[in-house]
């Protein structure tokens, strides 16, 4: 039995320069008609970087929807068309002014799938040349070192609470790099 559900009709709420918001009508397999609130974003990456003595590479910024500064992997937007990995690439320059020569990928995830179809693609940087950070117009980050092995035990304690960040650290503890 498929779950499916048929779009209707959609009508657009809201176009920011991030996100689109839609209304859908959509009906549902036992034939109901409902709503659904959709949340479009163009989708994103998260990159942990980490040195040859296990050390990674966290930025510390202001988030404005949480009220509080958070600790977080170094993460941006995908630009319309962009190769993900390029993303990344451009996003450790940016906020840790790190190059790598080796990228593992370590998957895509939906960020929150009720609302919204943000797809994030996550990467581990190693083998790390440093240079100088470049972070966007009004963006301010202050980059933290934080050993691997205490990574794991900040997530389990819920004090890494950006979920992108999160999910990456686990997934690295998965795949043995930490």
């Amino acid at each position: 039995m498929s779950f499916t559900e048929k779009k209707i009709d959609s009508e657009e709420k809201y176009h920011g320069v991030i996100i689109r918001v839609r209304l859908d009508h959509v009906e549902l397999t036992d034939g109901t008609v409902t709503r659904r609130e959709v949340v479009e974003h163009p989708g994103g990456v998260a990159i942990l970087p980490v040195d040859a003595d296990g050390i990674a590479y966290l930025v510390r910024q202001y988030r404005y929807p949480a009220q509080k500064e958070i600790l977080e992997a170094p993460a941006g937007k995908l630009e319309k068309g962009e190769d993900p990995f390029a993303c990344a690439v451009r996003e450790l320059s940016e906020e840790t002014g790190f190059t790598a020569e080796e990228y593992l990928d370590c998957g895509t995830y939906y960020s929150s799938p009720g609302y919204s179809d943000e797809r994030l693609h996550l990467y581990i940087a190693r083998k790390l040349k440093s240079g100088t950070m470049h972070p966007d117009r009004g963006e301010f980050l202050r980059l933290e070192q934080v050993p691997l092995t205490e990574l794991v035990n900040r997530v389990r304690r819920g004090e890494i609470e950006d979920a992108k960040t999160a999910i990456l650290i686990l997934r690295a503890a998965a795949e043995r790099c930490l």
